[in-house]
């Protein structure tokens, strides 16, 4: 059973391997609160760190996510990894496309597909519009293509 102190140990090491490995000069800072661990990394150009689309970023968080979590059935936290604030500027860029797709779909009368997401970015859309209300959604296709489709309420 993974200690917390332990998950939280891992990810920090694992962060600081990969800023050191990129050439960054960056500092990590690593939280737990308890149902979540979020790792930060803080410093200038974190753009190689994020990659394109997010998919670095990504990465190295599925990569924290199997690190903190290897010793099998223990204690599951929720592994987030962040750097120069892209995950909350993700997030309003997603909510702003999830509305903008909602009006679509209430306006037109029809489905309105989204462009292909990871499952956290689906289920934050999903969340997301669930509380608008007046639309209902489904993810549709395979991954790496799986997306969601937004319909108006019947």
């Amino acid at each position: 059973m993974p200690d917390p102190q332990d998950m939280t140990r891992r990810v920090t090491e694992l962060l600081e391997r990969v800023v050191a490995a990129l050439g960054l000069d960056g500092t990590v800072e690593v939280h737990d609160d308890g149902e979540t661990i979020t790792g930060t990394v803080h410093g200038e150009s974190m753009g190689l760190f994020i990659g394109r689309h997010g998919e670095t970023i990504d990465a190295v968080q599925h990569l924290a996510q199997r690190v903190a979590l290897r010793d099998g059935d223990g204690e599951r936290r929720r592994i987030v990894i962040d750097a120069a604030g892209y995950r909350a500027r993700r997030r309003e860029a997603l909510e702003a496309q999830a509305d903008e797709a909602a009006d679509e779909a209430v306006r037109y009368g029809r489905e309105v597909a989204l462009d292909a997401m990871t499952a956290s970015e689906r289920k934050l859309v999903h969340d997301h519009l669930r509380e608008r209300g007046g639309v209902e959604t489904h993810s549709e296709g395979d991954e790496p293509h799986r997306h969601l489709v937004v319909s108006p309420l019947t």
